[in-house]
This record gives structure tokens, C-alpha cells and sequence, in this order.
């Protein structure tokens, strides 16, 4: 979620190097004063969005960017409520280098074609960051039930994440409050997990694990129902999927990045859905949120090709409504601008000899999707 759409100026891409420092997660109006943070947290960097044509900042997804409005704390279904205070981690757990401050220490490279090749050493550290965060997120989906708070979903990922020694990525993460996001319903990303914020029948929320293992992150999402949704939830999410697996399929060395928005776009627009295109996937590895950036709409933008051992993460967010969205007063929680539904999904990639693998796949054990059961 971290890039934009529309040229770089100069000034542009000297600002992304503080963009990228920030959580990948919805990208975020440009404030120098303000760190930034992204699909996680990431630093911003200005540019100008098509749609709007105003300045924004960009952030990687988990953490993107997104444009600031006059919205206060929205009127849509969802409204802030109460964190809880902020988790405790245990001396021996290896922290990430923005735990302590909430800086993310590590840039990505200024160019964005510019991107790192991981060592076999790197990919098995990833992969078992990866397997960490599809455990605790299968477990994270199960508990979400009616009548269960976010809070406690944020509970569950930080205790499974901290029994498996590692750390919860988004914990603060350009000061993100909590160790998951929790986005329900017209929430596009970055949901915060609250005290109050209770699930009820029908909704549907995206849970968004990062987990830091042993010097790696590991990210992956899915939107899942809370008791019996309705039709048109389990179509928008069904289509989600689809469209973020069939542009999975078409990973492979040789492939330009900014072939992935086009196949998404083609199959969301199809059903008379939106792609979100001010949030992105990212590099994901010893660093949070890096190059490349990925695009989920359609695109020219050169922003790199596919190599044997980039890892990086696709994550879609396709609306029922209108694309552009805007971010609450707590300068994370994005919100679609119609208040109409949001879902997503995500995987942390590996770009093979021959193709690509989801680091994040699910197991045997892993919950089926509802239409396979």
C-alpha cells in the first residue's frame, strides 16, 4: 500500500525515501511534521493522485496512503472507540529497530525498480516468519465471532505471536497502537482494535498479520465473515479473492510489477466493483515495508521487474462502492468515502526459477473458505 499512480518528479522521489520509512499500510496525506504509517506503517511521500488530483502521501500496505478530508469520526457503521493500553513484550523476544521509538530505522532504495534479491539464507528466514503469521492468523480468523471485541483479536495475535518468539510487526509501527489490524465492513485498512468495537452478525473484517521472527517479517491477510453474511458480502469477497489470485498466477521472472493492477482492475470492474488505488503491496523481508511497490489497478508505472528471490506481498482492496476513501482522526483508520463495504486479502510472495509461492499459503489445517465448505 504504498505507492501512487501518475509520474515522480524529482522532489517526489526525494521524498519517498521518507515514505518508505513508515508501516506498510494505507497510504497517508502528506505531513512533514507527522510519521507515517501504511497495509503497516511507512513513511509518505507526496505525489498526486489521479482521482484527486491533490497532493498525497504515500504509504506501503499494510500501511498505503490516503488522502485527508473534512470527515471527523465518520458516520458510517463504524465508529472509534477505546484501545486498550499498549502490550507488553517480553525482554527476550528480538525487537524490530522502530519497537522502541516507533521509527523505522531501514529505507528502501531510492529508485523503485530498484530491489532487493534475497539469499537462501534470507528466503528460509522469511518463509518462517511467514509460516509464524499464517498460524496466528488462522487462529485470529476462527476467534472472530459474534459478540468478540477487536481488542480481543488484538489480544490473541500478540499472546500466539509472542508463544511462537516473535514479535508483533505493526506494534509500533510509525506508533501504531496495536499488534494487528482489525478492519470491519467500510473500514478499507488499518482498522485499530478497540475495547468497545464489538462484532455482530453479518459484518465482515479483514484481519491483517505481520509477524517479526528471528530478523524477518512475514505478512498476510484475509477477510472473513462473522456469522452469516449476507450475499452481496460473500460476492464482493469471493470477487476479492479471485481477482488477488489470479494476479498471483501471473508472477513469474520477466513479468513487469505494473502487470498486477491490470488483471485485478479487469476482474473487480467486471463485477461493478472498485480497486482501492491510493494503498499498495510492498517489499516485505528485513524490512517492513520496502521496494517493490505494487499497484493494484491498472498502471504503467515502472516500478520494476520480477526476479528469482524478490519477496514481496499482493493485497487488494476492492470496494462495492467508490475507490477513494478517507482516514479518521486517528490518522490511520481509512474508511471508503461512500461507506460502503471493503475487503481484502494478502500474501507474503516469493518469485521462483519458475514462478511464484505463497510463503503464507494455508495449511491442511488452516479454516476452509466458505465457499468450500
Amino acid at each position: 500500500v504504498l505507492t501512487m499512480a501518475g509520474p515522480r518528479s524529482l522532489g517526489a522521489v526525494a521524498l519517498r525515501v521518507l515514505a518508505l520509512a513508515c508501516f506498510a499500510m494505507p497510504l497517508r496525506a502528506f505531513q512533514p511534521s507527522a510519521s507515517f504509517a501504511s497495509s503497516f506503517l511507512q513513511t509518505r511521500m507526496p505525489q498526486e493522485s489521479s482521482m484527486t488530483k491533490t497532493p498525497i502521501g504515500l504509504r506501503m500496505s499494510g500501511f498505503g496512503f490516503a488522502k485527508t478530508s473534512g470527515k471527523k469520526n465518520a458516520p458510517g457503521l463504524q465508529k472509534p472507540s477505546v484501545p486498550s493500553a499498549k502490550r507488553v513484550v517480553p525482554p527476550e523476544i528480538m525487537l524490530p529497530d522502530y519497537a522502541l521509538d516507533g521509527n523505522p530505522k531501514a529505507k528502501p532504495p531510492i529508485m523503485p525498480w530498484d530491489i532487493h534479491v534475497n539469499s537462501p539464507e534470507e528466503i528460509a528466514g522469511i518463509r518462517k516468519a511467514a509460516r509464524a503469521a499464517r498460524e496466528v492468523l488462522d487462529l485470529a480468523g476462527q476467534a472472530a465471532k459474534v459478540g468478540v471485541t477487536t481488542d480481543e483479536i488484538d489480544e490473541l495475535v500478540h499472546t500466539e505471536t509472542i508463544k511462537r518468539g516473535g514479535y508483533p510487526s505493526p506494534l509500533n509501527y510509525c506508533g501504531f497502537p496495536k499488534s494487528v489490524c482489525t478492519s470491519i465492513n467500510e473500514v478499507v485498512c488499518h482498522g485499530i482494535p478497540c475495547t468497545k468495537t464489538t462484532f455482530k452478525n453479518g459484518d465482515i473484517v479483514n484481519i491483517d498479520v505481520t509477524v517479526y521472527l528471528d530478523g524477518f517479517h512475514g505478512d498476510c491477510s484475509e477477510t472473513f465473515c462473522v456469522g452469516e453474511c449476507d450475499e452481496e458480502a460473500k460476492r464482493l469477497i469471493k470477487t476479492t479473492y479471485q481477482a488477488w489470485q489470479s494476479a498471483i498466477a501471473i508472477c513469474k521472472p520477466g513479468v513487469p510489477y505494473s502487470e498486477i493492477g491490470g488483471v485485478i482492475d479487469d476482474i473487480v470492474q467486471a463485477q461493478g466493483y472498485t480497486s482501492t488505488r491510493n494503498f499498495c503491496g510492498h517489499g516485505v523481508g528485513a524490512v517492513f515495508h520496502t521496494n517493490p511497490t505494487i499497484l493494484h489497478f491498472k498502471n504503467k508505472q515502472n516500478n520494476g521487474v520480477m526476479k528469482e528471490g524478490h519477496i514481496f506481498t499482493i493485497e487488494p482492496m476492492v470496494n462495492e462502492g467508490v475507490a477513494q476513501n478517507v482516514m479518521w482522526k486517528d490518522n490511520w483508520t481509512a474508511t471508503t468515502r461512500d461507506n460502503k463495504r471493503s475487503a481484502q486479502f494478502e500474501h507474503t510472495l516469493l518469485i521462483t526459477k519458475d514462478g511464484v509461492e505463497a510463503l503464507t499459503a494455508k495449511t491442511e489445517t488452516s479454516p476452509k473458505f466458505f465457499w468450500e465448505e
